[in-house]
C-alpha cells in the first residue's frame, strides 16, 4: 500500500517550537542577515569573540578602535572584557556608544540591532536619488535632472 505523503510537510504543524540556533548558541540579526554565534560571553550584554565582529557589522578592531572602511571608533578598555582568561568584545555596549538601537530575547539568545547610525549619515551625503520624471498637477512634466545640484523635497502620496 502506498504511504499517503502531505506537501510541504514542515508547513504542516505551524504553530509547533522550532529551534532557531544550536543548543548553546546565539543569534544576531543584522541588516537581513541572521548570523549564528557558536559562542559568546557572559553578563546581561552581548559580549562576542573579537573574530566575529566584522561578519556581524563591517567593523574590525585595530589599535585606534573599531574600523568600518575609513571610520574609526576609538573604544575604551571597558568594551573589550575579560573572562576567565578569554578577551571577549562587548557588542551592545558598542552598540550603545554608536547610539544604534537593539532589542534582545534573553530567553531565545536572540539579538537584533538596527542600522548604525555613524554609517548611515555618510551615505546620506553622497546618496543621490535615481532620475526619474513625473507630472505635476499643472501636467508639466518635471525630471529629477532639472533639479540636479538644488535641494529637493520629494513628497509622494497614493490610496492604496
Amino acid at each position: 500500500m502506498a504511504k499517503a505523503m502531505m506537501a510541504y510537510p514542515e508547513l504542516r504543524h505551524p504553530f509547533a517550537e522550532k529551534p532557531i540556533h544550536a543548543e548553546g548558541s546565539t543569534t544576531v540579526l543584522y541588516q537581513g542577515r541572521s548570523i549564528t554565534l557558536a559562542r559568546t560571553g557572559a553578563g546581561a550584554g552581548l559580549l562576542i569573540q573579537p573574530d566575529d565582529l566584522p561578519g556581524i557589522n563591517g567593523f574590525t578592531l585595530k589599535p585606534e578602535g573599531a574600523c568600518y572602511e575609513d571610520l574609526c571608533v576609538p573604544i575604551g578598555a571597558n568594551l573589550l572584557v575579560d573572562q576567565q582568561g578569554e578577551q571577549w568584545f562587548d557588542l551592545t555596549g558598542f552598540a550603545d556608544l554608536l547610539g544604534q538601537p537593539y532589542v534582545a530575547d534573553s530567553e531565545q539568545r536572540v539579538w537584533s540591532f538596527a542600522e548604525i547610525p555613524a554609517k548611515r549619515d555618510g551615505m546620506m551625503l553622497d546618496a543621490m536619488a535615481p532620475d526619474f520624471k513625473v507630472t505635476d498637477r499643472e501636467a508639466q512634466v518635471v525630471s529629477m535632472a532639472d533639479l540636479k545640484g538644488k535641494k529637493a523635497l520629494i513628497v509622494t502620496w497614493s490610496s492604496w
